[in-house]
């Protein structure tokens, strides 16, 4: 009788102590909303530092503020298309990525905000697919796009193929109308450029600009003055001459320069735009989009009001057909939004219509996983098991479901976030951590506090 009473109060104790872990689990998670929800809305914890250090006279320090990165299509913006002319060029995928980190550079330099420039291909076509959030103008947008120099070194042809191209283009033979009588492209561009800075010349203290070419760069201009001494080789800027110099001997060292009738601002600018990126092939505009501030106000108006509603209707829903345990479920389901938010802002994802669909379709994500597992534990209510092992049985007995369930959800995620464009990006990468965050809600949080309210 003595060995049953100390089993059953060392069975006791256990359950305590358990109580105790599971009491600072959900403390240490409430905690940790309440920071993340100061960050999510940091006006709520000012309002309440600005009191105590009224009343009691503290200094405490306000709540530190991070602001939402939002997409195009909620602060408004220019989407613009280019399509890249890749006849010529072998390693086209090299030359896309050429003309991505360079007009990336060159957006930059104007202060545009987080701008994406990304690569797309259709068919056998390229396409650079450039959003500049909060670029209003869009001739602002297209002209910060189209000033990037092109800039190509090109060979003199012989007298008789310029004669026979000329009298082709005197006959209006369309074939042969935009043909370049004089000069034909070579392999170097400004894709070689290592960089170009403003110079003068020694003997007449002329302005001109210095190029320095990487060494694969250095090499093919080496190769292409020997092969053509006591010719012209062209150097053209936007598919324009600017400069025609007869070569006299083999250039070794990777250099050259650009003379011409250039003033000191005019050369010290087009050597600041060459640094800024001479794009390795040409771009032309197929596509431009301009989004108003007042439209994209709108929208996030509208997604938040609907964000809102839904999260309203599914507690209600839990409330009224679960009873106490969709309290502790629309409990978790408040936690879920405020950690969810908090991460979109540290990360930090860019917020797009696409992307707050996929943070509501995780709000049903994580309730469903508490559905089956209320389900689950009134099967073990109904086969006669006690409360507490009703819900250690009824989350043990769901959690396949649910894990099955979100791992199919996030590899898909990941799927569209690997192939996607900007906006599939956005719903992905929100649906991602959505479904990660709303299993640790339903889990773990949901799990603890039915325990904590078990008898």
């Amino acid at each position: 009788m003595g060995l049953f009473v100390k089993t059953k109060k060392s069975k006791s104790e256990y359950i305590d102590k358990q109580r105790g872990k599971i009491r600072l689990i959900i403390i240490g998670i409430f905690i940790l909303a309440i920071l993340a929800g100061s960050l999510d809305y940091p006006v709520l914890w000012d309002k309440g530092v600005d009191w105590i250090n009224d009343n009691i006279g503290l200094s405490l320090p306000h709540f530190f503020k991070l602001p939402f990165r939002l997409g195009l299509d909620l602060q408004g913006g220019t989407h613009l298309v280019y399509e890249a002319d890749l006849s010529n060029i072998d390693e086209k995928q090299e030359s896309m990525d050429g003309i991505r980190d360079v007009i990336e550079r060159r957006v930059n330099l104007y202060g545009v905000a987080e701008p994406i420039v990304q690569i797309n291909k259709v068919k056998d076509s390229y396409r650079l697919i450039i959003e500049l959030p909060g670029v209003k103008d869009i001739h602002e947008a297209i002209n910060m796009i189209g000033e990037t120099p092109y800039l190509e070194f090109k060979t003199e042809r012989s007298e008789a193929e310029t004669q026979a191209i000329l009298e082709k283009q005197e006959q209006g033979d369309e074939e042969y109308m935009y043909i370049d009588p004089y000069f034909v492209s070579s392999e170097l561009t400004g894709r070689f450029l290592k960089r170009s800075q403003l110079e003068f010349d020694q003997t007449t203290n002329m302005p001109h600009i210095g190029l320095e070419f990487s060494k694969e760069g250095g090499d093919i201009f080496a190769e292409l003055t020997k092969e053509n001494v006591n010719k012209r080789i062209a150097i053209y800027l936007d598919g324009a001459p600017i400069s025609i110099p007869r070569v006299s001997e083999e250039i070794t060292g990777g250099k050259a320069v650009i003379s011409g009738e250039f003033t000191v601002s005019e050369a010290k600018q087009l050597a600041q735009r060459l640094n800024a990126g001479a794009l390795p092939v040409p771009i032309v505009l197929i596509s431009q989009q301009s989004i108003g501030a007042s439209l994209g106000h709108d929208s996030l108006t509208k997604s938040l009001k609907a964000a809102i509603i839904g999260l309203i209707l599914v507690a209600f829903f839990m409330i009224f057909y679960y009873r106490v345990p969709g309290i502790f479920a629309v409990i978790s389901l408040i936690v879920y939004a405020i950690l969810i938010l908090a991460i979109f802002k540290l990360i930090p994802v860019t917020l797009t219509l696409a992307g707050i669909a996929g943070f509501i379709l995780s709000v049903g994500m994580a309730v469903d996983a508490n559905v089956l597992i209320f389900e689950r534990m009134k099967e073990e209510k109904k086969a006669g098991r006690d409360k507490l092992s009703s819900i250690n049985e009824g989350f043990k007995r769901a959690w396949p479901s649910i894990r099955d369930g979100n791992i199919s959800t996030i590899i898909t995620a990941i799927i569209l976030y690997w192939f996607g464009t900007s906006i599939i990006k956005g719903f992905a990468l929100t649906l991602f951590f959505g479904v990660l965050i709303s299993m640790f809600t339903a889990i773990v949080l949901t799990r603890y506090l039915l325990k904590l309210s078990s008898k």
